[in-house]
């Protein structure tokens, strides 16, 4: 059976998403909802370690509440996905690594839902760190790691280094060939997140050179300051060629 636990502070996302794919699902499972204003816990990792602990299930699901599982085969695919790999520490729906320059996902998000990938995926693919928005774990490896509540104080970046300390652990991360409709993008400009990112970089630079992440390759030789400005220039500077051409397009 699977477990799947997840902190909700708006119940409208929780009931048109997350347990919307839920009530057509054909394979058995066990929910645990975290009614959370962010005041009763300090942390997501906080919240997901208190009930991963309670969860009774082979597997954790640990999902936002803004995923909906678009087959009512889902739960039943991913658990003849996560049986079939060896070595296994964590699997997503979204994640990145050293070896593709994009985003390895079969996910459509935003408000108008588009794929957030630029090639859709068959089989597992092996990554270095997973997207938060959903990450499976083995309960069996969950009793031996939980989230590092130390590290990740706040709402952000808990599932990458999730996936890091899997890879310390000589255990595999892998995105599956599965399909979801997130409807938010995240946040990667919000100051927390760079907090966060500061103490990751402190806790594994000796070891990783680049933290290979869905919103971006972060250097950790650099300082986050130096890393957050290069960030911010890139995208600035995207989203402004981007308009541009628009403009163009309208024009013509």
């Amino acid at each position: 059976m699977i477990s799947i636990v997840c902190t909700c502070n708006n119940r409208t996302d929780l009931d048109n998403y997350l347990l919307k794919g839920l009530k057509n699902q054909t394979e058995n499972y066990e929910l645990i909802v975290i009614e959370d204003s962010k005041t009763d816990f300090k942390s997501a990792a906080q919240a997901l370690n208190h009930g991963g602990n309670k969860a009774s299930g082979d597997y954790i699901i640990f999902t936002h509440q803004d995923v909906l599982m678009e087959s009512a085969t889902w739960l039943n695919d991913l658990e003849k996905l996560v049986k079939s790999i060896g070595n296994l520490g964590a699997a997503g729906i979204a994640g990145k690594s050293s070896e593709s320059p994009e985003v390895v996902t079969n996910v459509k998000h935003g408000d108008n839902p588009h794929f957030a990938g630029k090639k859709q995926i068959d089989t597992p693919v092996k990554v270095q760190t997973l997207d938060e928005c959903m990450i499976v774990v083995p309960k069996k490896v969950f009793k031996i790691r939980n989230f590092d509540e130390a590290t990740c104080d706040g709402w952000h970046l808990y599932g990458v280094d999730y996936c890091l300390m899997m890879d310390e652990m000589g255990l595999d991360v892998y995105v599956l060939p599965l399909s979801i409709t997130h409807k938010s993008s995240g946040d990667p400009f919000a100051p927390e997140y760079y907090r966060i990112l500061g103490k990751l970089f402190r806790k594994y630079k000796k070891k990783y050179s680049t933290i290979h992440t869905t919103v971006y390759d972060w250097n950790t030789r650099y300082p986050v300051s130096f890393e957050r400005r290069r960030f911010w220039l890139t995208n600035k500077i995207y989203s402004g060629a981007k308009n541009r051409i628009k403009t163009v397009l309208k024009i013509q």
